[in-house]
């Protein structure tokens, strides 16, 4: 008779992913010679990582494009270790999280500019986690939005309720 495994849950799998990527990072950090903590949590249906300390802001590069590249390096190590691709998160130093705000910010006052106007409007080219936080905005305020271009000009555009 075989025994068979216990299904794990999707909780599980992605804590699993966020520990791959811990101690991915930890080594990253060492190579570096950095020192931060590394804080892990499933935020819906994708692992969380933040590297947290002081003075990080080389992880995170101009506009975040190393912190771009670090979560791209993360998930290749989470893809090696499990077969599966995945949608984890990083923030480093606060970043993301700051981000976030701004852009919700800022599509709060296009969502205005839009229902005043009218008229479409077009952002600047934004990275995937900068489109993702703004269309969810935008949809939360009950209008719909869609992206436009190729990377990397690619950017939000907002529409009008027909």
């Amino acid at each position: 008779m075989v025994e068979e495994k216990p299904a794990t849950s999707r909780r599980d799998r992605l804590e699993a992913e966020g520990d791959i990527a811990a101690d991915f990072l930890e080594e990253v950090l060492d190579i570096a010679d950095l020192d931060g903590d590394i804080d892990m949590d499933v935020d819906g249906n994708r692992a969380a990582v933040s590297i947290v300390g002081a003075d990080l802001m080389q992880l995170v590069g101009s506009d975040g494009e190393v912190l771009e590249a670090l979560q791209e390096l993360t998930r290749l190590a989470v893809l090696r270790d499990t077969g599966e691709r995945s949608r984890l998160m990083l923030d480093v130093g606060g970043h993301r999280a700051e981000r976030r705000k701004e852009l919700e910010s800022l599509a709060q006052t296009v969502v205005d500019r839009v229902r005043e106007g009218g008229e479409s409007q077009r952002l600047d080219p934004m990275s995937p986690f900068e489109r993702k936080v703004v269309h969810d905005a935008v949809a939360a305020a009950g209008l719909t939005s869609e992206s436009e271009g190729e990377e990397p000009e690619r950017r939000v555009v907002v529409l009008p309720t027909p």
